[in-house]
This record gives structure tokens, sequence and C-alpha cells, in this order.
């Protein structure tokens, strides 16, 4: 059974859930409940480290300053000092200690300190918002920061495992936050130079693999796989490997592809009789495991895990539930019946209905791809600026249908309401119909309904355009940072509800059905885990049996990467099949190519300024010197 709940639930537990993550409802995802997390350096030493930070931010960025002065490649703002001043945050000396061991080294929570100093001074942004801006940039400098420690930190397993995957709490209203790690926090928070950094990337690539899995004796800790190098087919035959956030994400794609081709069988080949066919069984049989696996999630979560998708699959299961209980009320009368065939007309006009639901829900699933997933990211920020042009068009719609209504009064009666609906509906679709309204208490209802559609039509429509069009640009210009995020919380999805046995849908209709209720209850722990090894070896055998081989082929390739002193997924590349056959620095290209390289890093001006600096040193040396040799100068 699943053995997850939120981040929510941890909180709760303390009494201050609701107050501690009111900011970051994002970061209600499930995550695993084995043991209570703890965090792996004190909390109150991790709050510390926290405030050092804020107060470093604060002198590196006193006032209002230009973003761009802050994210520059080689910024004047964010320089090596402040950098360097950063990383020593973590290094808690006290003056009064002679003993080293009283003056831990606590860096490896710099970073997440600074996801919790830029998340402080967002809220301080909203609570004074005089000094908004400010505090805006120094929330990127917090983020800048952040990126390049991690870009600057060689130790890549000291970064994975301690800096990026290593739980940190601190102290709000005298009690410790639930644990997150930094892959998580910036997540949620959506800091995207945290995200693109090359270091977080590549933990997410290995997590995203299944390079680093959860410990099974302490899921707070993440672990290499130890079965990485290993060229032996059967160890990798493992079903523990489903819980791999690719290979749930390709089953998922499967039974996705699946779900469709079944319903399209089922459209084209209606049965006039109203019987279910096999093909139609297992579509509904399908949108049975989809519904469990949302009800329990919604259960664990709660009212947090709802969002958009979310909402999209629920209705098109509402739709696929109304057709199949249509089809079953049909099934009640009998053949030739007209009840029976205007129920099952009904069924099926259902389910044509929610055809394009279907389609699209493939979206929710191709997210992994590029193409895809930077096209979701621009219409899911279309639809929340669309809030606003809803919000404006609501106020509108009611002024106007009471004057509508009270013009229609005038006579005491109320006959023209479902008119007037329908022609406010069809101006806002842009075909409005003038003529109606020349009897509607003339003059007022003809000038009233032009007035309408010019606001419908020249203002709110155009503001609706301009807030997609800036949208689309804020998007665009960081598409592939934005990517970048999509296909993290994707992954952090997947490793934050780490079932013990994982059962995709449909498939959990086989451990709800088969093995929760007849076993989970009554049977030993030890006992039910190797019932449940054993039943997801044989329905997820088909797939077991590619992943395996796979991971056989990509064993080989880190094995011969080690061997190399390489990197795991290192890859030899064209450019480097014969660069180890030439010598640059013996022919001399290396020397001329320092000689004639431009200086990136400090301004043109400064630089001219800098030799004008010198040159100016020398005349006054040159002028000494010409003083010193003259008698009686």
């Amino acid at each position: 059974m699943v053995k997850w709940t939120s981040l929510f639930d941890f909180d709760s537990r303390r009494g201050n859930g609701s107050r501690h993550l009111a900011d970051e409802v994002s970061a209600l995802l499930p995550t695993h409940n084995d043991d209570n997390f703890q965090s792996a350096i004190p909390a109150r030493e991790v709050t510390r480290i926290a405030l050092r930070l804020k107060h470093q931010i604060e002198q590196v960025v006193p006032c209002e300053l230009e973003e761009s002065r802050v994210t520059a490649a080689h910024s004047n703002i964010i320089t090596p000092a402040v950098v360097a001043t950063a990383k020593s945050a973590g290094k808690l000396n006290n003056p009064g200690n002679l003993d080293a061991s009283d003056n831990p080294d606590y860096s490896a929570c710099v970073v997440f300190c600074l996801l919790i100093c830029k998340k402080w001074f967002k809220k301080q942004a909203m609570l004074e918002l005089w000094d908004a801006d400010l505090h805006a940039v120094r929330a990127v400098a917090c983020e800048v920061l952040a990126r390049k420690i991690i870009e600057e930190e060689e130790d890549i397993t000291y970064l994975l495992r301690d800096v990026l995957l290593k739980r940190y709490s601190i102290v709000v209203d005298g009690e410790d936050t639930p644990p997150a790690n930094v892959i998580e926090r910036a997540v949620d928070l959506h800091v995207l130079p945290v995200i693109g950094s090359s270091g977080y990337q590549k933990c997410i690539s290995y997590l995203w693999r299944g390079w680093l899995v959860q410990d099974e004796d302490d899921p707070s800790r993440f672990i290499d796989y130890k079965h990485k190098t290993s060229g032996n087919y059967w160890v990798h035959f493992d079903p523990d490997r489903m819980r791999v956030p690719m290979y749930q994400n390709f089953a998922q794609v499967l039974f996705s592809f699946i779900f469709l081709a079944l319903y399209t069988g089922a459209i084209n080949t209606i049965n006039p009789t109203g019987d279910l066919d096999v093909v139609e069984g297992l579509l509904y049989i399908f949108t049975l495991g989809f519904i469990c696996d949302e009800i329990a999630k919604f259960w664990k979560v709660g009212r947090y895990y709802l969002g958009f998708w979310n909402t999209f699959n629920n209705t098109l299961y509402a739709f696929l539930t109304v057709s199949f209980i249509t089809r079953m009320i049909a099934l009640t009368h009998p053949i030739a019946d007209d009840k029976r065939i205007y129920f099952n007309t009904l069924s099926y006009n259902f389910l044509a209905f929610s055809a394009p639901m279907f389609w699209c829900r493939l979206l929710l699933y191709l997210d992994s791809y590029r193409f895809f997933g930077a096209m979701l990211v621009v219409l899911k920020v279309m639809m929340q600026e669309s809030l606003i042009f809803f919000a404006l068009l609501i106020v509108v719609l009611v002024g106007f249908l009471q004057a509508f209504i009270g013009l229609d009064q005038v006579d005491s009666s109320l006959d023209d309401v479902g008119f007037v609906s329908l022609q406010m509906l069809n101006a806002m679709l842009g075909s409005p119909d003038f003529d109606g309204f020349d009897n509607f208490a003339p003059p007022f209802g003809l000038i009233l309904y032009y007035v309408f559609n010019f606001i419908i039509v020249v203002i709110l429509l155009n503001v609706l355009i301009a807030l997609y069009n800036s949208a689309y640009e804020d998007i665009t210009d960081d598409a592939i940072d934005e990517y970048m995020a999509l296909f993290s919380q994707k992954t952090i999805r997947f490793v934050r509800a780490p079932d013990e046995n994982v059962y995709i849908a449909p498939f959990n209709l086989i451990e709800i059905i088969f093995l929760v209720l007849p076993f989970e209850w009554w049977m030993s722990r030890s006992t039910y885990e190797r019932l449940n090894d054993a039943v997801m070896g044989f329905i997820y055998s088909p797939l077991l049996c590619v992943t395996a081989a796979l991971e056989v082929r990509v064993a080989r390739k880190v094995k011969w990467n080690r061997n190399r002193g390489e990197e795991d997924e290192d890859t030899v590349e064209e450019w480097e099949q014969l660069e180890g056959e030439f010598d640059f620095e013996r022919d001399g290209w290396v020397k001329k190519c320092e000689e004639s390289k431009p200086n990136v890093e400090t301004d043109a001006t400064l630089i001219e300024v800098r030799e004008l600096r010198k040159e100016v040193e020398e005349l006054k040396d040159l002028l000494r010197a010409i003083k010193e040799a003259t008698p009686g100068a």
C-alpha cells in the first residue's frame, strides 16, 4: 500500500501547518513518511546562518539597483569576495572556543539558507511595498549567489549529497519547520538561476535515471545505486527499479497511449444494442484505476493537491463516469426499447464529447520533451494571466445584465432574459446581433448594447491580448530555464512520492482488490513485501525486460568512463575523438590565443582608465627622474 503523506501533514502534527506553509502551497507535494525526517544540521544553527546571509545581502545591496547589475556575468555587485564571504557563513567560529570540534563546519547548508533568504525578501517585499523593488533585487541577489556557489563547487559527491539533497530545517515560531532540501526548495520557490545551474541539473539527471536513490533504511538520505556498473542482467530485473522517475514516466506515457487507443476503438465501434464489448470494458477499467489514483492522492495530500491538470483530468473522468452510468441504465431496459436507445445514445454522446480532452491529456505526460514542456509553461502562464481578464469581464457582465433586466421589467414582465443572455454571450464571442435590440426598450436597449460591445471588443479583449503577449514574452525569454524547471518539478514529484510498492494506474486496482483488502491488514510486513515484489515482478515483467537491458548497456558505458577517469555520464563527441592527438601548447597556438583574447571580465572603459593611470604614473616617474638629474632644478 502507498506509504506517503504531505509536508502539510508533517507540520500540522506540530499544530502550525497552515501558518508555516501558507506561502508555499506548491511545496505541499507528497513525500515519504516511513520515518520523520530530521534536519541534517540543528535547525537553530541553520537559522543563524540564514540570518547571517540576510545581513550580508542587505549590505551588498544597500539601495535600489538595476537587476541587470546583479545578474550580469561578471557583476560588480556579486563579486568573488562576496561569494567567498557567503561560503564562510557556514563556519560558525566562536572565539571563546579553543577546541575545533566546538566550531563545526556547516557550509553545506549555505545554498539552502540563501533560498530561505530569497523567500524572506519576497515576503518582505509584500509587507513593505515602499521598498518592494529593493527587496526584489535582494531576492535576485540570493539566487545569483546560490547559483555561483553551486557552479564553483568541484567536489561533485559533496555537492550532490550534502549541498543539494540533504534536508535542513529552520526555526519558525519556536518550532522546527519540515526538513527540505535544495532540490525541492528551488522547485517550490521557482528559482530559475539555481535550477538552471549545471550542478543542479546533474543532480536532477541522476535522480531521473535512478543513479541516486533513497536509502531504504533512511529515506531522508540519497545514495548511489549500488548496481550502476553491474553487467548482470538479472540484477537489474528488479521491481523496485520501477520507482525510477524515468521508468515511471515511460509507463505513464505508455498507459496514456493505450487509454487513448481504447477510447478510439470504443468511439469508432458503436454498439446499437448498448452492450459493452471488451474494448469499452477495458476503457472503463482504466478510468476506474485513474479515478482511484486521484482519490488516493487527494486523500493523502488534501486540497493543495488540486491544480489545473488535476481538474482537467477529473473533468474527463467525470464525463466517462456519466457515460458508463447512462450505459448501465440503458442495459436495464429491454432491447429495442425507446429508453434503452435514448440512454445508449446519451452515453455515446458523452463519450464523443470528451474526445478533445483525451488528446489534450497527452500533453500532461509529454512535458518531459522540451517542445511540449516549453509550450505547456506558456499555456500555464497565459491561463494565470487570464484571471485578470475574467475578473474584469464578470464585473462588466453583471453590471450590463442587471441593466438589461431592469429595462425588461419596465413593463412589469420579465420575458427577455434568455434573449439578452444569448446576445451578450454572442458579443463576447465576436458575433453580436444588433437587430434584436431595435424594439428592446428603445432607444436605451440598443445604446446600452453598443456600449457593451465597445467595452468587450475594444477594451477587454485587447487587454487580454496584451496580457497574453506579455506572458509569452516573459516565458520565451527564459524558455530553456522554464523547461528545466518544469522537468525538475516532474522529477521531484516522482522522488517525493516513492511508494513502497509502485502500482501505476490502472495496476493500482490490482493492489487494492487483490493485495490490500485480502492481505495487508493481517500479513506480516516482510511477507507482504515479498508478495508485492512477486506481483510487481509479474505485471511489470515486459517493462523490466526492456529496462534491465538498457541498464546493462548503461552500466558498460559507466564502467568504461570510470576506467578513463571521466564522469559516469560522459560521452565522446565528434570534436573530442582526435583531441588527444594534437598538442596545441607545443605548436604555440595556446600562447597565441592567450595573447589575443579580450578581457571580458572587466569593463572596456575601466581597462582604458587603468592603462591611462599606468601611463600617468610612468610620466610622473620620468619627470621625477629628470628633476633629480638636473642640477639646481
